[in-house]
């Protein structure tokens, strides 16, 4: 996992793996925690795991760097990262951004990509703003402070600042930027010689998956059922899981799958902010061979 286990936005796995989705189709998964969505791809480009979690444009960035993974499963039709901002910073669309300090997770992230894709369309660059790097906590602590207006990332760290009573306005960064939702990806190796495995493991986080898109509130029970830590904090993670279901899971055709478009989209974006060198064949970053006879 490219983050903890405990972080919302993984609540699919979790479900799954308590409410033995894994168990019942013959897994028995471990889920070991790396250092963000590159480094679970080198993982398993390496062969030190069978399947790993990341980001739907993950492959694009690995693959210029000969690593051999592909997502196998993409976690909603619709962009991660959102824009959210305070309510009193009174931030109207991105041109109000100019001059202003916001925050990102890191430099490295999609989310400081999906930043510069959504100064671009005010015609801003980097430079007309303070675009902070802040990591996990301080991406949401800043803003609860007054020290940031707001920050690009994932939706929890939104709910994170509204948890301490303060406003927030929400808007996906998909409006300004192809971005993509949570994907699974597997080594070339993996779906050539253990198609079987990925199989069984998407059937039961799809299964998961598709509860918590469906029916977020009873999912929310489940979850801090399973969740210690979020006991007592149940409408604060029903938020947050009613905020994923309504603007990151939906819009799949089917669920599970990988939109061709938005992945060219993307890399193309890639190629024309110089994140990537070359293009590489879309066969080449995901297929969708699993989530076609998911069950």
């Amino acid at each position: 996992m490219p983050a903890p286990a405990g972080v919302i936005a993984f609540a699919p796995f979790m479900l799954a793996q308590n409410k033995n989705y894994y168990a019942q189709q013959g897994l028995k998964v471990n889920f070991v925690t790396a250092k963000g969505g590159a480094d679970v791809g080198k993982q398993l480009g390496a062969g030190n795991a069978p399947l790993g979690g990341a980001l739907g444009d993950t492959p694009i960035i690995l693959r210029q760097n000969g690593i051999p993974v592909k997502g196998v499963a993409l976690l909603g039709g619709q962009a991660l990262h959102q824009i959210m901002m305070r309510a009193d910073a009174n931030i109207k669309s991105p041109a109000d951004l100019k001059g202003k300090t916001f925050t990102v997770m890191s430099y490295q992230d999609t989310s400081f990509y999906a930043t510069l894709a959504v100064l671009a369309q005010a015609g801003l660059k980097r430079d007309d703003t303070d675009v902070q790097a802040a990591g996990p906590v301080g991406i949401w602590q800043l803003v609860g402070t007054g020290k940031a207006i707001g920050m690009i990332g994932a939706p929890e760290n939104g709910f994170m600042v509204e948890d301490g009573g303060i406003a927030m306005t929400y808007e996906s960064t998909g409006k300004y930027f192809p971005g993509m939702a949570q994907a699974i990806m597997a080594s070339e190796k993996m779906i050539a010689e253990k198609p079987e495995i990925i199989q069984k493991f998407l059937n039961a986080t799809l299964k998961a998956f598709a509860e918590v898109r469906d029916n977020p509130a009873q999912a929310t029970a489940e979850y801090v059922s399973f969740m210690p830590s979020y006991k007592g904090r149940e409408k604060f993670v029903e938020q947050v899981l009613t905020y994923y279901a309504k603007n990151v899971y939906s819009g799949q055709e089917r669920t599970g799958s990988f939109d061709p478009k938005r992945v060219s989209a993307l890399q193309d974006f890639y190629l024309k902010e110089g994140i990537i060198r070359d293009r590489i064949d879309l066969n080449d970053l995901f297929t969708n061979q699993f989530v076609q006879v998911a069950k």
